[in-house]
């Protein structure tokens, strides 16, 4: 389910930011330009998996599919981090990094909460 929040945070993300676009030069963007198309990939992999399981393809067979994922996740998680330039975070002021703290702490909170309230913790 966290998961799948990815996508409409990220369509969201990709329209505010072309209407950002749109506005500074006078000039349209055009959706396919600012697009995540790794959201039609992730639908199309949740798709397959989904089928294949109903179809009776046994459960186990995308277990080391799942382990890859988690790997590439890690693998660009680390690559956005490598990207940041902590200088220029700090010298940009407290907005940002008390934003991501807030941030930080919502999805805390809101993932303990969902997590309480389905009983797994």
């Amino acid at each position: 389910t966290r998961t799948l929040a990815i996508i409409p945070i990220t369509l969201v993300l990709a329209f505010l930011r072309t209407k950002k676009t749109e506005g500074t030069d006078g000039e349209k963007v055009s959706l396919k330009s600012v697009f995540p198309f790794f959201i039609l990939f992730f639908i199309g992999a949740s798709v397959i998996t989904t089928a294949a399981t109903a179809m009776g393809v046994p459960a186990e067979m995308f277990v080391p599919l799942k382990e890859l994922s988690k790997f590439f996740i890690i693998m660009a998680m680390g690559a956005i981090g490598f990207h940041t330039d902590v200088v220029k975070l700090i010298k940009s002021g407290g907005k940002p990094i008390f934003m991501g703290l807030c941030c930080w702490i919502g999805i805390t909170i809101v993932s303990l909460v969902m997590q309480h309230a389905m009983h797994l913790w």
